[in-house]
C-alpha cells in the first residue's frame, strides 16, 4: 500500500489547525463569541484532517505488515476514526444523557444517507454497477440485517413499555441493567465480526482491490512497527483534539440556533454531523487519492459501527454515570427516558438498515438507480426527523 498521506500536507493540516484551535482557546476572553466559535470549527477540522491521514498511514503499514488488503486496514481505521466521536459523545452524556443518546442514533441516519450519496461517486464498469468488495457484501451486510433487528425490536418494545405503562420502570424509560445488557450484546456482535473480517477476508485477494492507487511503492519496504505506532498515536491524539474542538464549536452552533427557536433535533443533527467529522474526513481524503476500498471501509464503518460500537459504548457508558450518580435518574430508576424523540431515532433506524442490507447484498453491488433509492429513503427519514421528530 502506499503511505497514507500526500508528502508532509497531513503535518501541515495538524500543525496549523492546533494553532488555530490553539489561538481560539487562549484568546477566548478577547475575542468575539463568533470568531472563537469559528476558530474552533475550522481549526478542529483541519486537525481531525491531519489526524485521519495519520492513521491511513498508520493502518497501511499495519496491512502492508500483516498482508492485509486495502479493505480491511481501511475498516481498522474507520474503527479508530469512532475515537473523536466517543470523545464528543462522552462530554455530551454527562451533560445531558438523553440528548446524547439521540445525537448517538443519528450520527447513524447521517452515516447511512452519507454512504447513499458516496456510493454514487464509485467508480463503475461498463454496465453501469459499481462492484463492492467481498467482506463488505458479507459482513458488513450481516452487520445491517442484525442492526436491523435490534432497532426494530427495541422501538417495539419501547413503544409497548410506553403505551401499556409496563416494565420495572412503568413504561418511563429503560433503567441500567436494560441499557448494560443491550450494550454488552451489541459489542459482542462488533468483536465477532471483527474476528471473522480478518480471518476470512484480510487476505490481499480477498478485497476489491481495483483503482487503488498503491502499487507505486508496493515493492519498497514495510514501515517498521515504532513509525506505524507513531503514526497511530498521533493520529488518535490528534483526533480526540480536534474532535473536543469541533464539539465545542457545535455546541455553540446548537444553543444559537436553540435561542432562536430551533427544533431540538434539529440541533442533535447538527451535533451527530459534527460528531462524523473523523469518518467524513477519512471518507474524503481517501477517495480523493483513489484509495476506493479504504473510502468504502470508512463509509460502511461509519455505519455498522454505530449500532455495534458507538451506541453500546454511550448505552454502558450511561449505566455507569448513572450508577455513580454523575448523571440523574427517574424516581422509577429508569435513565433513559422513552418519549417522542428517544423512540422516533431507534425505530426509524430500522428503513435505512433494512435498505442498505437489500441494495449491497442482492448482487454485491451498486447502481445509479440503488444510488438514488437509498439517497431518497435517507434522505426523507433525516427530514421527518428533523421537521417533525
Amino acid at each position: 500500500m502506499a503511505g497514507g498521506g500526500e508528502g508532509n500536507s497531513w503535518i501541515k493540516k495538524l500543525v496549523g489547525g492546533g494553532a488555530v484551535v490553539g489561538g481560539a482557546m487562549l484568546g477566548h476572553a478577547v475575542l468575539p463569541g463568533w470568531l472563537h466559535a469559528l476558530a474552533l470549527g475550522l481549526g478542529g477540522l483541519a486537525v481531525v484532517f491531519g489526524s485521519c491521514e495519520a492513521m491511513i498511514k498508520s493502518v497501511e503499514g499495519v496491512g502492508r505488515r500483516l498482508g492485509w488488503n486495502s479493505f480491511v486496514a481501511g475498516t481498522m481505521g474507520g474503527l479508530a476514526s469512532n475515537v473523536p466521536e466517543l470523545v464528543m459523545l462522552g462530554f455530551v452524556l454527562a451533560a445531558a444523557p438523553r440528548v446524547g443518546f439521540i445525537v448517538t442514533c443519528l450520527t447513524l441516519h447521517i452515516g447511512a444517507l452519507v454512504l447513499g450519496v458516496y456510493s454514487g461517486f464509485l467508480p463503475k464498469d461498463t454496465t453501469g454497477h459499481a462492484r463492492l468488495p467481498e467482506p463488505l457484501v458479507k459482513i458488513n451486510t450481516d452487520l445491517f440485517a442484525a442492526a436491523a433487528g435490534v432497532f426494530l425490536g427495541v422501538g417495539l418494545v419501547m413503544i409497548m413499555l410506553r403505551a401499556f405503562s409496563a416494565g420495572d420502570h412503568g413504561g418511563e424509560g429503560l433503567g441500567v441493567v436494560d441499557l448494560t445488557v443491550i450494550g454488552v450484546a451489541l459489542l459482542l456482535v462488533q468483536v465477532v465480526a471483527t474476528i471473522e473480517l480478518v480471518r476470512r477476508f484480510s487476505g490481499p485477494g480477498d478485497g476489491k482491490d481495483e483503482g487503488k492507487t498503491d502499487g507505486d511503492d508496493a515493492g519498497g519496504p514495510a514501515p517498521g512497527w515504532g513509525a506505524i505506532a507513531g503514526y497511530g498515536v498521533i493520529g488518535l491524539v490528534a483526533s480526540v483534539v480536534g474532535g473536543h474542538a469541533v464539539g465545542d464549536f457545535a455546541d455553540v452552533l446548537v444553543e444559537s440556533l436553540a435561542a432562536r427557536g430551533y427544533a431540538e433535533m434539529v440541533g442533535a443533527l447538527l451535533l451527530a454531523a459534527f460528531a462524523s467529522a473523523g469518518a467524513f474526513a477519512m471518507i474524503i481524503t481517501s477517495h480523493s487519492r483513489k484509495m476506493y476500498d479504504v473510502a468504502l471501509a470508512a463509509a460502511a464503518g461509519q455505519v455498522s459501527q454505530v449500532p455495534f460500537v458507538v451506541l453500546p459504548v454511550a448505552m454502558i457508558l450511561m449505566a455507569v454515570l448513572a450508577t455513580m450518580g454523575i448523571i440523574p435518574t427517574a424516581a422509577s430508576g429508569a435513565v433513559l427516558p422513552i418519549d417522542l424523540e428517544t423512540t422516533s431515532v431507534v425505530v426509524l433506524a430500522f428503513p435505512p438498515m433494512l435498505m442498505l442490507w437489500k441494495s449491497i447484498k442482492d448482487d454485491g453491488a451498486v447502481n445509479t438507480l440503488e444510488t438514488a433509492a437509498m439517497v431518497c429513503v435517507f434522505g426523507i427519514v433525516v427530514f421527518l426527523l428533523a421537521v417533525h421528530g
